[in-house]
C-alpha cells in the first residue's frame, strides 16, 4: 500500500565465502552460495523529483524485491526493486538487476516507470511494487503502480525485457486514474508457463466516492475490487482491465497475484479479501481472509471467492521498544506445484502464539482448490515474530518458504532490531518443514526506510531453478545512512 492514509487503511483501523549451513542447528540443512548484493548505487541519485510535504527521500535505499528465472537460460536471473525509497510512498523509481551466470555477478539498469528513470513515464514522479515473471520464451515481463508525491494521478504500467532484463521496452498502461476517487495498488503480473507471448496483470483498485483516498482516512464507503489485464502477443498490446472480483462497501482485495497451472492453463487469483469491520476472531467471515478466484478460460470468466482461511496477523513491532516494523502482514504468497497442480499459499498469522506475535502459515490443496488444508506454522519457534514469508515449489516438488525473524534480539536491547533471514523446506505436500537454513544475518532493522515503520518491503523475492531456489532480499546496512540498504541474493539448494 502505497499512500499514507488510504480506504484500506481506514478499513484496517477499524479491525482490532563457501557453502554454508545452517547455523540454527537443523538435522538436515540445505547449503547455499553465500549472499551476493545485487544493488548497486543509484541510478536515481541526482532526480529532484517526487517530493511531498513532510517526506524524505531515502537515496541508495532499496526494498520489496521481486526475483525470476530465465527457463530458457537458468543462469540468467532478473530481480527488480524500488530504489530510493520515500517515507509516504513509493520509490523515485524502479531498478532491474540481471545477472548472466547464475547470480555470482550482478549489473542493473533503469526501468520506465517514472520520470527519474531515461525514457520513463514522464507524467508521474515515482514508482512502486515492483514484480517479473519470465515467460516460456525467455521474455520477462514487469509491472508498476506508478503516481505523483503531490496530486491523485496514478497507473498501472508494464513493460518487457527480451535481452534476459538489460533493456526494457513496450511501455504501456494497463489503468491510468486522474481522479482522487481511485488509486490502483499492489499490482503484479504473471507469465503464462506454457503459451509463449501471454501474461496476466492483477491489482485491486481502491474507490472512494467522499473524495481523495489520501486524505479521507474516515470514510465509511469504499471498496477494492481486483482487475485483470492479460497480453497474448508478449506486451505488445493489453486487453482492456476487467473486474474479477467485485467487492461492496467496505470490502476489498490487496495483494493480489495469480499462479498457472501448466497442466490445465488454470489460472488462481490469491488474495487478501478484507470484509467489513469487527475483530478476527476464529470462524468468523469477516477481518482479513486468505482467498482465491480461478478461471478455466484464460481469465474470461471466474469463479466467485472462496476463502481458505482467517489471515490473522496482529502485525510487527519491535519487542523490545514497541517500534513499528512495516512487513507483508496482510500479503498472501502463493505457489503451485507444476508437476502436480497442487497448490500452496503462506501468509502472516499469530493463531499460533494466542495472537501474542505473528509466524508464518501455510496451507495446501491437492485437488484445484476445493478443499485446503488446516493452518500449519512454517518456521521454526523461538519466542519472537517471523514475518514476510514467500514460497515457491521446485522441479522436484520440494516446497521452500524463506522468511525474517528476530530470534537474536536479546532481552533489554533497545538501541538495536537484529534481524535474520531463513529458508525452510518441505518434501512434496508440504507437511514437515524444519529443514531450516540461515541465509544472512543479523542486521540492525532500525538502519532500514522509516516508512509507515522500519521498511525492507511487503514482500520478497523468491524462484525456482530446476531443483534449486533463488532468494532476492532485502538487507540493512547496520548504521550506513548514506546506503540503509541493499539487495542481495542467493542460490539454495534444499
Amino acid at each position: 500500500m502505497e499512500r499514507k492514509a488510504t480506504p484500506r487503511m481506514a478499513l484496517l483501523a477499524l479491525l482490532p565465502a563457501a557453502l554454508m549451513l545452517n547455523l540454527a542447528g537443523a538435522a538436515s540443512a540445505g547449503t547455499f552460495a553465500p549472499p551476493v548484493t545485487a544493488s548497486g548505487p543509484s541510478p536515481y541519485a541526482g532526480c529532484t523529483l517526487g517530493s511531498a510535504p513532510g517526506a524524505v527521500n531515502y537515496v541508495n535505499a532499496e526494498v520489496e524485491p521481486w526475483v525470476a528465472v530465465n527457463p530458457t537460460n537458468t543462469k540468467n536471473i532478473v530481480g527488480v526493486w524500488q530504489q530510493d525509497r520515500w517515507s509516504d510512498g513509493g520509490s523515485h523509481g524502479l531498478v532491474a538487476g540481471y545477472s548472466t551466470n547464475g547470480g555470482k555477478t550482478w549489473n542493473e539498469t533503469t526501468q520506465p516507470f517514472s520520470a527519474c528513470a531515461p525514457g520513463g513515464l514522464s507524467h508521474y514522479d515515482r514508482a512502486s511494487d515492483p514484480w517479473v515473471s519470465f515467460g516460456p520464451d525467455g521474455t520477462a515481463y514487469s509491472v508498476s503502480i506508478s503516481f505523483n508525491g503531490v496530486g491523485p494521478d496514478n497507473a498501472v504500467a508494464a513493460a518487457t525485457s527480451s535481452d534476459g532484463g538489460k533493456t526494457w521496452g513496450r511501455l504501456s498502461l494497463l489503468k491510468e486514474d486522474l481522479s482522487s476517487q481511485f488509486f490502483n495498488d499492489k499490482e503484479s503480473v504473471t507469465a503464462d508457463p506454457v503459451i509463449a507471448g501471454t501474461a496476466y496483470a492483477v491489482w485491486d483498485r481502491l474507490v472512494s466516492p467522499n473524495g481523495n483516498p489520501q486524505a479521507d482516512v474516515h470514510a465509511a464507503a469504499f471498496s477494492g475490487p481486483a482487475l485483470f489485464a492479460k497480453t497474448t502477443d508478449g506486451g505488445r498490446t493489453w486487453s482492456a482491465a476487467t473486474t474479477i472480483v467485485q467487492t461492496a462497501n467496505r470490502q476489498q482485495t490487496i495483494g493480489n497475484q495469480i499462479v498457472v497451472d501448466p497442466r490445465t492453463g488454470t489460472l488462481y487469483d490469491f488474495f487478501d479479501l478484507i470484509l467489513g469491520s469487527g475483530p478476527n476472531g476464529l470462524g468468523q467471515l469477516h477481518g482479513l481472509n486468505v482467498a482465491f478466484v480461478k478461471s478455466a478460460d484464460g481469465g474470461a470468466t471466474w469463479s466467485t471467492p472462496q476463502i481458505i482461511a482467517e489471515l490473522d496477523s496482529v502485525g510487527v513491532t519491535d519487542p523490545n521498544t514497541g517500534a513499528t516494523i512495516r512487513t507483508g502482514d496482510d500479503i498472501p504468497e502463493p505457489a503451485i506445484d507444476p508437476a502436480t497442480g497442487q497448490l500452496y499459499v503462506v501468509w502472516q498469522d499469530a493463531r499460533f502464539t494466542g495472537f501474542a506475535y505473528d509466524q508464518v502459515a501455510i496451507s495446501t490443496s491437492s485437488d484445484g482448490g476445493a478443499t485446503w488444508s488446516a493452518p500449519a506454522r512454517v518456521n521454526t519457534p523461538t519466542g519472537q515474530p517471523a514475518f514476510t514469508p514467500s514460497v515457491r515449489v521446485s522441479s522436484a516438488g520440494t516446497v521452500g518458504v524463506t522468511y525474517y525473524d528476530f530470534r537474536n534480539l536479546a532481552a533489554g536491547n533497545t538501541s538495536s532490531l537484529p534481524t535474520d533471514y531463513w529458508f525452510t523446506s518441505a518434501p512434496a505436500g508440504g507437511a514437515s518443514f524444519g529443514n531450516e537454513t540461515h541465509l544472512y544475518g543479523p542486521f540492525d532493522m532500525l538502519t532500514a526506510p522509516n516508512a509507515e515503520g522500519f521498511f525492507v518491503g511487503d514482500y520478497e523475492g523468491l524462484a525456482s531453478a530446476g531443483s534449486q531456489f533463488v532468494s532476492m532480499s532485502v538487507r540493512a546496512n547496520d548504521g550506513n545512512t548514506a546506503n540503509r540498504t541493499d539487495a542481495v541474493a542467493t542460490t539454495i539448494a534444499p
